[in-house]
């Protein structure tokens, strides 16, 4: 099937060529063509330029997009969708005082998820995961890292994973798989770290890599969870099964996390709320994307990734959303986008850049996502009239979106 949009207000992120990140300067130029037309053959980008130059093409179906934008969906680079229920209760209990590591320390967060979903089918757990991930594909949402890591037994982990492939089978959204053992210490082993290590090393890693369940491995390296050693083992480890390491890090502390990560060549270190010199030493001249999730800062009330300090230094950065049920409850990139500028001071463009082109390298697929480029997969956010993309951070509270078109299907 074809489909011709026309009348296009603005196209943004138009690359002529396939660039796989920017970075530095490079992220506050958003490259656009007013006025515009977008040609789409199947699940592939064939066509786009100025109207005055379209004549003759024929389409299956026309959009008539005046007065309208049209950008690539978002790149989605960190969630936690599969899971079972949510920790409602948990937000009231901050509420009224507890802290993030109150509620860890006392059975909650994690380790409450981790028990919800031992006892859930995979069958219900799926169905509850199809919701999620359906309403952020409406969201605008086209492509999307989803990681294990609310299981913490190898049965429930292993149940996680075949769910996220399960959604990888039956939707048209590319997902990529990540596997995230090393979340938190479950009670069984709260006395034998080791022995919970040697269990994701010995017993999980191994069915993971002859099931093909996963692309990436994560660690929470983080004080009170997995340390730098700990970290180490299970990256080294997972780099044997040709797992690549994502990493969280820098949630609440900087200890040398990220410096471990570009070391073991990490496609990415997600959270960074917490920043040092060296941290920023480390990135430079490094493979390794830099995540922001600043709709977990907003719900956690802690500091944002200074995204300032790291794009001003050179380096690139790329937006997602932490979507899960304890410390992010919310898989809208529209407002991610939003944040990031509101909070974290990045301009329209850089945020967009971000939320696109970066995120998909952040999960390796910028060669097929991310930009406006002929050959690469059609998803594509059709906006509702607006005046101008400055106005989608703007407006923060609207939904701006009217047409989401995820691997040449409109959905």
């Amino acid at each position: 099937m074809t489909i011709l949009i026309t009348n296009i207000k603005e196209l943004l992120q138009v690359r002529d060529e396939t660039i796989l990140k920017v970075s530095g300067l490079q992220m506050k130029e958003l490259p656009t063509i007013k006025n515009a037309y977008l040609l789409i053959d199947n699940d592939t980008i064939v066509d786009y330029g100025e109207m005055s130059v379209v004549t003759g093409i024929n389409a299956d179906q026309i959009i008539d997009a005046s007065g309208k934008l049209v950008l690539p969906t978002w790149c989605d680079s960190h969630t936690h969708i599969v899971y079972a229920s949510d920790r409602s209760q948990e937000f009231v209990d901050r509420i009224n005082g507890l802290s993030y590591e109150d509620i860890a320390n006392r059975g909650g967060g994690i380790l409450n998820s981790a028990k919800t979903l031992q006892d859930t089918s995979e069958d219900d757990l799926y169905n509850q995961s199809v919701a999620r991930l359906k309403a952020v594909m409406s969201l605008g949402t086209g492509a999307i890292e989803i990681k294990s890591g609310y299981g913490l037994t190898p049965e429930a982990e292993f149940k996680m994973l075949r769910v996220i492939k399960r959604l990888k089978k039956d939707f048209p959204i590319k997902v990529k798989a990540t596997f995230l053992g090393a979340h938190a210490l479950p009670i069984a082993f709260k006395d034998n770290k080791q022995g919970y290590l040697d269990q994701i090393i010995n017993d999980m890693l191994p069915q993971i890599a002859k099931e093909n369940l996963a692309q990436y491995i994560d660690v929470f390296c983080e004080k009170g969870y997995f340390d730098l050693d700990d970290t180490a083992q299970i990256l080294k480890a997972g780099q044997e099964y040709n797992l690549t390491p994502k990493i969280h890090v820098n949630q609440f502390n900087a200890f040398g996390g990220i410096a471990l990560a570009v070391k073991h060549q990490a496609i990415s270190v997600d959270h960074l709320e917490e920043l040092n010199n060296e941290d920023i030493i480390a990135l430079k001249d490094s493979n390794t994307m830099p995540v922001a999730l600043p709709s977990c800062s907003y719900f956690l009330s802690i500091p944002y990734t200074p995204g300032r300090q790291l794009i001003d230094a050179g380096l690139p950065l790329a937006l997602a959303t932490d979507y899960n049920p304890g410390s992010t409850p919310s898989g809208n990139m529209n407002f991610v986008v939003s944040t990031a500028c509101i909070k974290m001071k990045l301009t329209p463009e850089e945020a967009i850049n971000a939320a696109t082109i970066n995120g998909a390298y952040a999960m390796g697929i910028s060669n097929q996502y991310g930009s406006i480029t002929k050959g690469k997969k059609a998803n594509v956010i059709i906006t509702k009239p607006v005046s101008s993309y400055n106005y989608l951070p703007y407006a923060f509270g609207d939904n701006h979106i009217e047409t989401v078109i995820i691997n040449g299907e409109i959905i």
